[in-house]
């Protein structure tokens, strides 16, 4: 009896750890700014400092260095690209992207929380398959 309460298990283990995460195409609607870096450096720091002054002066420090660090981001100029786009559901979402640079309109692949680019290929088997003519 134990030995098929196991095997149920492993195959429940392995079944769950294959499922992969949403994959679409989908097209870039606009470019905006992300502040993530600056947020997470400035609220790392501010929670150290704010730690001298007890567990509430942590949260405070944390607050507030979370604040600082996204304007001094933003007045720096240093912010990272972060794109808005439309999922299968219809709603946008806003992505960051690293690594990869694109233009409002075009299309690209949505894969593990990043942005890809596609090759001319996958978008016109897209267009087809949604009835959309191609940029």
């Amino acid at each position: 009896m134990k030995l098929h309460r196991v095997l149920a298990l492993s195959l429940a283990l392995v079944t769950v750890s294959s499922v992969h995460a949403a994959e679409y195409v989908t097209e870039i609607l606009s470019e905006t700014e992300d502040h993530t870096a600056g947020k997470a450096s400035g609220g790392v720091t501010g929670l150290m400092f704010g730690a001298i002054g007890g567990p509430i002066g942590a949260v405070l420090g944390a607050g507030v260095g979370m604040l600082v660090g996204h304007f001094t981001q933003d007045g720096t100029n240093t912010h990272d690209r972060a794109y808005v786009i439309r999922t299968p559901e219809g709603k946008e979402k806003t992505v960051r992207s690293p690594k990869y640079e694109f233009a409002v309109g075009e299309k690209v692949q949505y894969r593990r929380k990043r942005l890809y680019p596609i090759s001319q290929e996958v978008a016109k088997v897209d267009a087809i398959q949604t009835q959309k003519a191609m940029p």
